[in-house]
């Protein structure tokens, strides 16, 4: 592990991990980097509304061979199907939509639009993304929060500083692993739901000007068992169950499955074809939210990953540096592939640009990765399940992050400062960096 630096000498003695700082080239990696965001995103059009199509059409037709099997008794099939329905229409079709990754390239512009897909009312919920988040809440938590302070205490992902309870746990290392099935089976409905309608909640009272409780730490997770034992300030667990959790629990594990109720009376079968809809379903959510938990938190957890302590201007030198050391790639190619790690695998790619679509990842990973070959920055690519290991090792702690080496974080910063001020001084063309930043800031 490489611990933080905190020394301030001139030239810093650097880990062996680190050494690759003492030869980066801040301003031409930056420079690299924002000239191909910008040429990725003057190449998007027919092709990525294509891509997104056949990627709905795969999700829909698991999500069908669900629903037309669920009554017909348990098996991998409806558990199979309705899982990665759930899964796919997440982490693929509402992640790129709501990052506004299709708004200028599709035609439909009132529904595949980051203002328009999954919000403003239960029944767009509904026909768009349907799940245990609030749409608008993820959009707060994740696309602004988690993106812009990815890696830094503020970050709401942060799983070394929300598991910081079980790392530090005075028990065996087997006994914190019996923990394990419980949290990445329930971890949507338990930690992330609630967790993600308070960062709604906060946005809005820091908006409002509301002053934030004295004891209350506002970067600290709100999950079901601090909403129900310990409470929080920032909504009531009543509210919670009305506005967020309580619509999708009612309507996709009762009222869903309610017309195999009739048609079991109808054919003479009485309730087993609903009984076995609840069981598939229930069946089906537990691995959708182990696949959610292995695609998903994997991306930032590990001891080579980096750490930061303080924040950096959305799109800068910093935040490009950042986006690569803090993030990892799962192996890539296929569509099959890519659809199983639901487009995840990009992820590199995708916090570099996040307001691209798909298949702008698919092109842009090979490029990235040779540009971080030429500039010395460690690229991090690896299968999925050495990734679920190393995340795994960080819950527990058994292993910790890297820390970013304190001087040459400063001194980053510091050149952002210097290039920002002459961009001011100078006009010129609006690229995709300023404009993602406008929008994240919206």
């Amino acid at each position: 592990m490489c611990v933080p630096t905190t020394t301030s000498s001139s030239s810093p003695k650097l880990a062996k991990c680190d050494e690759w700082i003492k030869t980066y080239d801040h301003d031409a990696f930056t420079a690299d980097m924002k000239k191909l965001g910008d040429e990725l995103e003057k190449n998007q059009g027919e092709a990525d509304v294509r891509h997104l199509n056949k990627m709905i059409m795969w999700s829909n037709i698991c999500g069908l061979v669900g629903m037309l099997t669920m009554g017909l008794g348990v098996g991998i099939i409806p558990v199979v199907g309705l899982s990665t329905f759930t899964f796919s229409r997440w982490t693929m079709i509402a992640h790129h939509t709501c990052h506004g990754g299709y708004d200028k390239c599709h035609p439909n512009k009132k529904r595949w639009n980051r203002f328009k897909f999954a919000v403003g009312s239960l029944w767009t919920r509904m026909c768009d993304w349907f799940d245990w988040m609030m749409p608008e809440a993820w959009n707060v938590e994740h696309n602004n929060r988690h993106h812009y302070c990815l890696s830094e205490l503020e970050d709401p992902d942060l799983v070394e500083n929300n598991l910081v309870e079980l790392r530090d746990l005075p028990i065996p290392a087997f006994m914190k692993w019996l923990a394990l099935p419980f949290i990445t089976t329930t971890w949507k409905w338990f930690y992330y739901a609630p967790n993600t309608y308070k960062e709604l909640k906060l946005a809005k009272w820091r908006k409002e000007g509301k002053q934030i409780p004295e004891g209350v730490t506002p970067s600290d997770a709100v999950t079901m068992r601090s909403l129900i034992f310990s409470g929080t300030p920032f909504y009531s667990l009543t509210e919670f169950f009305t506005i967020v959790m309580g619509p999708y629990l009612i309507a996709h594990f009762f009222l869903f499955p309610l017309p195999l109720l009739v048609l079991g009376e109808f054919l003479g079968t009485g309730h087993d074809m609903y009984i076995s809809a609840l069981k598939n379903l229930f069946l089906a959510e537990l691995l959708t939210n182990f696949h959610g938990f292995v695609a998903v938190v994997t991306n930032h957890a590990g001891d080579d990953m980096y750490r930061f302590r303080d924040g950096c201007r959305p799109y800068s030198g910093s935040f490009y540096l950042r986006q690569v050391l803090a993030s990892v790639d799962f192996w890539t190619g296929s569509d099959i592939n890519d659809f199983m790690h639901g487009y995840l695998n990009y992820q590199i790619e995708h916090h570099l640009w996040p307001s691209l679509s798909m298949l702008s990842y698919k092109r842009s990973q090979p490029l990235v990765k040779a540009l971080c070959k030429k500039h010395g920055v460690p690229y991090v690519q690896e299968n999925v399940f050495k990734r679920l290991k190393k995340t795994v090792d960080i819950m527990t702690g058994a292993s910790s992050m890297r820390w970013f080496p304190e001087d040459y974080e400063r001194k980053f910063i510091e050149k952002d400062a210097i290039a920002e001020a002459a961009k001011k001084n100078s006009t010129s063309k609006k690229m995709l960096s300023d404009k993602c930043m406008e929008a994240a800031q919206e």
